[in-house]
């Protein structure tokens, strides 16, 4: 890499880092939050659903601008909504204010991806463009273990509202985007046209529309898996091997490490094979590991079965960023990639209250069926999109 790239690199990872850890604090602070308002378990839920539906909306208007005006102007704005939308939580008396504020931090959290993923894609080759954005992708892993530290020690001391101050952080880290970073030069090329951010090209033929919605449906089962097992695992753990929570909460920081591990190693295997065969073996490893858990039979067992899962349901997650920004064009990249993962965490988001009734109503079996089911069935569509045999074509192609 050089000195620019690695700055790209660190930069868009720091941001994506900083976004999901403010997006992780509700789950350390939802108790406590509860407790402060005196409301409803439904009510606490829709604080998720609030946060999601403005990550769409923010994902569609910051995508568009982001293709219009500039990947690092709409990089540094985004940041600054979300970080200012969390200071604000200290000041939520009641919770139709945190819905407020939550919904306006979600427009800052939902913009900045695409702004991030398109920024990659035009400053990395090709050749080496899936290690890069997975690379980024890390920094989600990164944000949530730093949101579970924080909130151990700030939580007990200064209360949850305190926890929502640190998200003035990101602030700090846009004014070194904004003197460090310009716009690739593809960029500069692009955005003077009239279609650049124009939201219809992402269905502008049978073929596009098909593509957008088989990704929307991949990313989908991506998140629907991760928060699936990140919300509820842990709790079925305690109860399944009578874990308490620190036993518990060390089967999350296993199941993260193993996520990160799986993401540096699915890069390089989309990089070197392409991207069709490198998700065909995951989404097949993905389906089949879920079972361990069932399996594991004491705290070892346990902790190997947390990375091994963790490699898998999460490895792919840094690939579609290098997808997607190869799979359109530079005029709606950023548009593309933020309706597609925005959608995915909108819709799979509810995995939670779908594997809640499950478990209510089941028993933990018939969750890791459901799982397991999940992934094939977007390895069966991810087998349907053209595109993507087209640059598995072109991966693999000998060269001349």
């Amino acid at each position: 890499m050089s000195k620019y790239q690695r700055k790209v690199l660190v930069s868009t990872s720091a941001g994506i880092a900083l976004e999901n850890m403010d997006i992780m604090f509700l789950s350390f602070s939802l108790s406590t939050m509860i407790t402060t308002f005196g409301i409803t378990g439904t009510q606490a839920g829709f604080i998720s659903t609030i946060t999601n539906i403005g990550m769409l909306v923010g994902g569609i208007i910051f995508g568009i601008l982001a293709d219009k005006f500039g990947r690092v102007k709409v990089f540094s704005q985004t940041v600054i909504i979300f970080s200012l939308a969390s200071v604000l939580m200290f000041f939520a008396s009641n919770i139709y204010l945190v819905y407020l504020f939550r919904f306006i931090a979600g427009i800052g959290a939902g913009g900045e991806y695409g702004a991030c993923m398109s920024l990659i894609s035009e400053t990395f080759s090709k050749k080496h463009l899936g290690r890069a954005t997975s690379t980024a992708a890390i920094g989600a892993q990164v944000g949530a273990i730093l949101a579970a530290v924080l909130a151990s020690l700030i939580i007990p001391l200064l209360g949850w509202k305190m926890l929502y101050v640190i998200g003035v952080i990101p602030v700090l880290l846009v004014l070194d985007i904004r003197k460090g970073l310009k716009e690739p030069e593809s960029f500069a090329a692009s955005h003077k046209d009239k279609s650049a951010g124009k939201f219809s090209l992402l269905f502008a033929d049978k073929a596009t529309a098909w593509q957008t919605v088989g990704l929307s449906l991949m990313v989908t089962v991506q998140i629907a898996g991760y928060f699936g097992l990140m919300n509820w695992l842990p709790s079925i753990m305690q109860k399944q091997l009578h874990l308490s929570v620190s036993g518990s909460s060390l089967w999350m920081i296993s199941t993260i490490l193993g996520m990160c591990l799986g993401m540096m190693t699915f890069g390089t295997v989309m990089d070197k094979l392409g991207s069709r065969l490198a998700y065909g073996v995951f989404l097949i490893c993905s389906s089949a590991s879920v079972f361990l858990i069932v399996l594991a039979h004491d705290k070892w067992t346990l902790l190997a079965a947390a990375v091994i899962v963790g490699y898998f349901i999460n490895g792919m997650y840094g690939g579609y960023g290098a997808i997607i920004s190869s799979l359109y064009p530079t005029t709606i990249r950023a548009t593309a990639n933020n309706f597609i993962m925005n959608v995915g965490r909108a819709i799979g988001g509810f995995s939670s209250v779908v594997i809640g009734f499950l478990m209510d109503h089941y028993s933990l079996v018939t969750v890791i069926i459901f799982l397991s089911v999940i992934y094939l069935l977007s390895l069966a569509v991810m087998l349907t999109l053209p595109g993507l045999k087209a640059m598995h074509s072109q991966a693999t192609a000998p060269e001349h």
